[in-house]
């Protein structure tokens, strides 16, 4: 009989294909590849706003809660970062001229629809930013070193070593008593999360003509 596998690496392995396909849509290639203007990866930051503004105000609610309450890390917050971004990438007017896209206004309608639920408020953290720390770094590069961005939304500087805190995330997830249900849950509410994601990417990708850099 096979040993049992942590949990954090079955979500992980559960999760593969959706992560998979967020990463080979056209518009993360592009931005991966370099290929993308100011006002391309400026989109972007534009429905991260909406959804992590979403994501924030769900672990701010779930900051007490037994098992959700060790998920909710402050230096994980992405809100200042993002609100300095778009104020330089857009000017001091960035609020009035932003709206979410369709994707984006479904996707922040789920993380507030299952907020309260610690599976699923974790599923959706656990999603977004362990993506942003990982993958994120390349892209921070990308823009500083292309475009002179700082983008402060991929420093997590304050996190320490990427990989020691990733590994320390995926202990929590190893060690929160989850039941078997709730395992399941957050397994499958992390896919319906993947997909999402992935249809933020597509809908960015159908102006990808006019982000690309010339």
């Amino acid at each position: 009989m096979s040993e049992e596998i942590p949990f954090s690496q079955e979500l992980r392995l559960a999760t593969r294909e959706g992560h998979d396909r967020a990463q080979e849509s056209a518009y993360i290639v592009a931005l991966l590849a370099g290929d993308l203007s100011q006002a391309g990866y400026a989109a972007l930051a534009v429905q991260h706003y909406f959804i992590y503004d979403a994501l924030e105000s769900a672990a701010t609610a779930m900051r007490e809660d037994p098992v959700a309450g060790p998920f909710v890390i402050d230096a994980l917050r992405r809100m200042p970062g993002l609100v300095d971004d778009l104020e330089a990438l857009l000017g001091p007017d960035w609020r009035a001229r932003i709206r979410p896209a369709a994707a984006t206004a479904e996707y922040v309608d789920r993380v507030a629809a299952v907020s309260g639920e610690s599976t699923r408020f974790v599923a959706h953290q656990y999603t977004r930013y362990l993506g942003d720390i990982a993958g994120g770094q390349v892209i921070r590069n990308r823009l500083r070193t292309q475009h002179g961005i700082r983008a402060r939304f991929y420093d997590f500087d304050e996190l320490g070593p990427a990989p020691v805190f990733r590994d320390k995330y995926r202990a929590l997830l190893d060690s929160a008593p989850w039941s078997a249900a709730q395992r399941a849950d957050l397994i499958s509410e992390a896919q319906v999360a993947f997909e999402l994601n992935t249809a933020v990417f597509e809908e960015l990708a159908e102006d990808l003509d006019r982000y690309l850099v010339a």
